[in-house]
């Protein structure tokens, strides 16, 4: 395990720490812990593309058919002569 030194935190942060970890039943290093993991956590999680997060939203009712239309002949590109 590594460790690491965290310096010229400011001091209503450690007091708000300290009162985090307290209500959770932690100790302040503990908590402290549990907290970068969590924010490292969220960080590293993959972003959805808009493709995939419409894809997900809709799934839950099915699938639609479409008849598509056949395709037409592409038409002769225009001459410059």
């Amino acid at each position: 395990m590594a460790s690491i030194t965290i310096r010229n935190l400011e001091d209503d942060v450690k007091t708000r720490l300290r009162r985090r970890a307290a209500g959770h039943g932690n100790s302040m290093e503990e908590e402290a812990r549990l907290i970068l993991a969590e924010a490292v956590a969220r960080e590293a999680a993959p972003q959805k593309g808009l493709g995939t997060a419409i894809h997900e939203l809709f799934k839950p009712f099915g699938g639609v058919d479409l008849d598509l239309p056949p395709r037409e002949a592409t038409r002769e590109p225009p001459r410059f002569d």
